[in-house]
């Protein structure tokens, strides 16, 4: 190998080893621990239960609120932009902080959402104790709407 085709693939390693740093910085540590966690199927049976759910609120894109989301879900804000956050934190003040709330997204795979762990943190911080993020590894229509489980659209 000619020291021109090593300066190039070291180059080319230096990108590669940049990029993965750069995207986690980007993807920040999960908020949750797993007991506050729930699966799908778990959260739809809660859901099933009108004495014991819990209020389910949509943490991402309006316009993916819009196409589907769990039924029942309210939405606040997009919680991966401040504007967002000042919503739901207006919307949460008035709520009691020991009120059984299920936060989620589903734009896209969990690792990579922009906007649950916002919303997951800015409730944990506003003191609420019973707060739990849905787990949808890769996305609302593949972990929830495809497997049958009830979801409204529009509003």
């Amino acid at each position: 190998m000619s020291f021109r085709s090593a300066s190039r693939a070291c180059i080319l390693v230096c990108v590669v080893v940049m990029s993965l740093v750069a995207f986690a910085d980007d993807n920040p540590r999960t908020p949750w621990a797993d007991s506050q966690t729930v699966q799908p199927e778990a959260l739809n049976k809660e859901l099933g239960d009108p004495k014991n759910a819990p209020a389910v609120f949509f943490v991402g894109f309006a316009r993916l609120y819009t196409a589907g989301h769990i039924q029942g879900a309210q939405f606040h804000g997009t919680a991966g932009h401040d504007d967002g956050l000042t919503q739901l934190r207006s919307w949460a003040n008035s709520l009691p902080r020991g009120m059984k709330i299920v936060v989620y997204c589903g734009c896209c795979p969990i690792e990579r959402c922009p906007n649950l762990r916002p919303a997951f943190a800015l409730l944990r911080d506003m003191g609420f104790t019973k707060v739990r993020a849905l787990i949808l590894p890769n996305d609302f229509a593949k972990d929830w709407a495809d497997k049958g489980f009830p979801y409204d659209k529009g509003q």
